[in-house]
Formats: structure tokens, sequence, C-alpha cells
């Protein structure tokens, strides 16, 4: 391995932001009126079954979330980065929140912003995207303000909201040996650095891979 004396080959900067690759889902929740809002999202993980949903504080879709504790994370493939551009710029919320007006406009109908048509769940009332390959119904266990970081607060604060996976809906031509998702060709949408990107071809496989 190549010594480093110094860090010159390395520059300090601070990222608006720090998506080094992150994918992208289509959070489908119920407004106060029993009709669906759909936001999309570029900051989650999953451990097991239990999910964590990074969401603005000034959004419909963390307001539903506290109303109505129940979703559906919706997982867009490479190819519908169109469609989930179409949503960026729209906001469930009406008045539109003054920090937001220059950039953002108020849209009821999310699902016909974005080309999309809602199938419904088996366990939530949120509906499920039916363009997205990989549908998960959820419900929240708890949200927590995050604290600390003054960017966040100039965009009015942030929430982490940690959801329990319900359901796993995955396109039939994806499965393979009834439970598992053939990686050869399933792809998520990945947003790096504000821009969209596919997973390219596979590099390797760990030695906990089972198909």
């Amino acid at each position: 391995m190549r010594s480093v004396e110094n860090d010159s080959e390395f520059k300090t900067i601070a990222p608006k932001i720090l998506y080094f690759g992150n994918p992208v889902a289509l959070i489908s929740s119920v407004n106060e009126d029993r009709t669906p809002n759909l936001a999309p999202i570029s900051s989650f993980w999953a451990l097991g079954w239990t999910m964590t949903l990074g969401l603005l504080m000034d959004t419909k879709t963390l307001e539903n979330l506290e109303l109505r504790r129940e979703c559906v994370v919706n997982i867009p493939s490479p190819d519908m980065w169109p469609q989930v551009e179409a949503l960026a710029s729209l906001t469930g919320q009406n008045p539109v929140p003054e920090d937001k007006r220059n950039k953002f406009r108020f849209e009821k109908d999310k699902f016909g912003a974005g080309s999309f048509a809602p199938l419904p769940s088996e366990v939530v009332s949120a509906p499920r995207v039916r363009e997205c390959p990989v549908h998960l119904e959820a419900i929240v266990r708890s949200l927590h303000e995050l604290q600390g970081d003054p960017r966040l607060h100039k965009l009015g604060g942030a929430a982490s909201v940690e959801v329990e996976i319900l359901r796993v809906h995955v396109r039939a031509d994806f499965v393979v040996e009834d439970h598992y998702v053939d990686p050869a060709k399933w792809q998520p949408l990945i947003y790096n650095f504000r821009h969209y990107f596919g997973l390219g071809q596979e590099l390797g496989k760990t030695f906990r891979a089972e198909v």
C-alpha cells in the first residue's frame, strides 16, 4: 500500500448535501381528507424489517405520518427518474410555506402529476404506486426530531421516522426461489449529489449472498 506523507491530494470542502449515492423512494401517505399524497425522498436506510426515513419537518408527508401513522415506501427503478423528478418541485401543503414559495407549488393530485397509478395496499390505508417494482407497506413506530445541525435548522428542521415494514411486494419477474430478489434484474434509482443514476454492472458479491 502506498504511504501518504501529507494530505495534499485531498481537499476539505463543505458540500450542501452528503448524498454519496442514496436510493430514491416515493412515500405514499394519506391526507386528512383521506386522499393520497406522494413525495420523493432520498434519505432512508433499513436494518432487518425496520426502516428509518429522513424527512424535513415542513412537509406534508411528515404531517400525514404524525396524524395517520402508516405509509408505503415505493422503490422506483432507474428508468422512472423523469416521473420522480416531476414530483420534486411539488408540495401537498396548501398554502405553500413561505420559505418554499420560490421553488415549490401546491399540487393536490401527486399521483396524476407524476403519471402514477394507485394500487390498494393489503394492511395499510396508503396506496402503493403500481409503476414501482417494489412496495413496502409500513407503520410508524417512532418520530424523532434531529438536533444540532444548523443546515437543517435553516430548512425548518428535520426528523427521522422509524417505520416497521409489514408487507413486501416485489414485481414477480424480479423474484427467484420464492423470497429472494434477483440482483441481476433489480436496480434501484440512485440519487448521487442531486443527479440520478442506476447501479451499473455487478462488481461482485458478499460471502453472505444466498442467490
